[in-house]
């Protein structure tokens, strides 16, 4: 079997993974990062996981995502047949040569109301395993306007700031965690940023995930989400790009990821030295393709938003060239199935260490 993906583990799991492989019955977490197109690498990994692998009953599990992933976890609690629709819509976008904040974010709209209604907004909030949770920000000083004249030089001042000291960013944005007010998620006493949390309702969970998505110049902030402080919110990826959180948690904390890489924050792609914190690892197991793999995909990686420019006014060939990794992306799935029901996992997992030393 060819490693197209692979498996790290945090250095409090490990040793029991090494020892007894992977059980779905010991995930109590499962985590989605930021990233855009990046998630459709995930998709075979997301249905084998998800919809043949995973238990439909069982103790809770949370769910907390940001930006896509928090789009991806609001199609999978629905069901496939919803992650169908979220594919079909997110593969179909189209745009004009040089789209405004207004356009991208009335297409974004677009593909939320092709996955989620107010029928599939009471599913997700209702689901019996399934916990929904999503992070996005809440704006201070200039990015609580629009348009480029304060945004441009607000993102120069958070980038500057947070290249000295990530903690800076508390001074631009305050982390927004909005969640499923059924059960208390592990994750909700994390402290690195001040935290406000919202009660997700069937009325709010769209305007949340819009939030959790809008990329200052690239989309509009959502206006006073309801149930949520007044304000405007923007993308959890600001903060939380991939997710290093204190996860509050000593079960595992799965992380279907697109790369053997983590950014803590959005502004921090630019900073090689920025590194998650060690201890919010130790219970992490990270599910990502391998080099091997990604080599493989066209244009030899993985999609990102810079494809919107490379086919700029060719969108068949930009749609032809994402189903072609989604396909592509099978091979993750199965492989991840073959050694879960298996011993070769035990086998095949590595220490997390070994990617956040280089990351």
């Amino acid at each position: 079997m060819a490693d197209n993906l692979l498996i790290f583990a945090g250095k409090k799991v490990l040793p029991k993974l090494r020892e007894q492989g992977l059980s779905p019955e010991d995930i109590e977490v499962i985590a989605g990062a930021a990233g855009g197109p990046k998630w459709l690498v995930l998709n075979g990994l997301d249905r084998a996981l998800f919809f043949r692998w995973f238990p439909s009953a069982r103790q809770p599990c949370f769910l907390i995502g940001s930006s896509i992933g928090s789009w991806r976890f609001a199609a999978i609690a629905q069901g496939e047949e919803a992650y169908d629709r979220f594919e079909q819509a997110y593969l179909t976008q189209r745009y004009r040569a040089h789209p405004s904040p207004a356009e991208v974010t009335r297409e974004s709209l677009r593909i939320l109301d092709q996955f989620l209604d107010s029928t599939g907004a009471g599913t997700v909030l209702n689901h019996p395993v399934f916990r929904m949770n999503l992070l996005a920000v809440r704006c201070r000083g200039l990015f609580s306007r629009e348009g480029r004249q304060a945004l441009v030089p607000a993102m120069f001042l958070a980038a500057g700031a947070n290249a000295v000291s990530r903690k800076t960013l508390r001074y631009f944005f305050t982390r927004t965690l909005f969640h499923d007010p059924r059960t208390t998620p592990p994750f909700i006493a994390m402290d690195q940023f001040p935290l406000q949390t919202a009660a997700l309702t069937t009325r709010n969970l769209s305007s949340a995930l819009l939030a959790s998505g809008s990329i200052p110049l690239v989309m509009e902030g959502v206006v006073d989400p309801a149930g949520a402080e007044p304000g405007v919110y923007r993308d959890g990826g600001l903060i939380d790009y991939h997710l290093d959180l204190q996860f509050g948690t000593q079960g595992i904390v799965l992380f279907p990821h697109f790369r053997a890489r983590v950014i803590p924050g959005w502004l921090d792609k630019i900073l090689p030295w920025r590194k998650p914190q060690a201890a919010n690892m130790e219970h992490v197991v990270m599910l990502c393709p391998s080099q091997t793999f990604i080599d493989s995909l066209p244009g030899g990686k993985i999609p990102d938003r810079n494809d919107f420019t490379t086919y700029r006014g060719r969108d068949d060939a930009r749609i032809l060239a994402w189903k072609r990794v989604i396909e592509a992306s099978r091979i993750l799935g199965e492989e991840f199935l073959q050694l879960v029901e298996g011993s070769r996992i035990r086998t095949r997992i590595r220490p997390l260490e070994e990617i956040l030393r280089i990351s």
